[in-house]
């Protein structure tokens, strides 16, 4: 299997980066493909200055994000919970990259759109501090809407895994391993 795993932390030294690593070992052990990228190390500007009404020109790194997920059967991303959503470099990513054309096209005369990023699953792996309970109730889980529905589901990516791993900031090292050992064997 084609595999493409996007950290989405900045920090790939983070928990986030360590849960990054342990999920790329158990994919090239079990003999995938593999391609990442850390958001953290790539050059690009996240910001759509003019909406998609003038698409801006893609830079390597950009580039490269719409190869791997066109070549990727399963796209693994991995992020952390900031101000209940996700981190603001990693939005620009997705809305630089999932371009009209690219991830969908809405139709001229309907309210709908065609899909173009079918047969591709994707796994979301995701941390806070807060309880999950609580992004669940006073949020809503609004990450995970906004990245599985209205992001993957929306160009045809399908099904989409969540594993939230909350109360990050409470466990220690013991707990932080066994959660990575079992994003490693899980």
């Amino acid at each position: 299997m084609n595999t493409y795993i996007l950290l989405a932390h900045p920090d790939k030294n983070s928990f986030n980066g360590r849960l990054a690593d342990a999920y790329e070992q158990k994919m090239l052990l079990a003999g995938h493909q593999v391609r990442r990228q850390n958001i953290g190390e790539m050059q690009f500007d996240p910001v759509l200055w003019k909406g998609y009404s003038v698409i801006q020109q893609l830079e390597p790194d950009l580039q490269q994000t719409q190869e791997n997920i066109l070549w990727c059967q399963k796209w693994v991303i991995i992020y952390p919970v900031w101000w209940g959503s996700v981190p603001a470099i990693f939005k620009g990513l997705l809305d630089r990259a999932l371009l009209p054309g690219f991830g969908f096209k809405y139709h001229e005369k309907d309210p709908f759109w065609d899909k173009y990023l079918g047969k591709r699953s994707a796994h979301v792996i995701t941390t806070s501090d807060a309880p999950a309970i609580w992004l669940w109730w006073q949020y809503g889980n609004s990450d995970i809407k906004a990245i599985r529905k209205a992001t993957l589901e929306f160009c045809g990516i399908k099904p989409v895994k969540v594993t939230r791993i909350d109360r990050v900031k409470y466990l220690d090292e013991a707990k932080r391993s066994k959660i990575i050992k079992d994003i490693a064997t899980g």
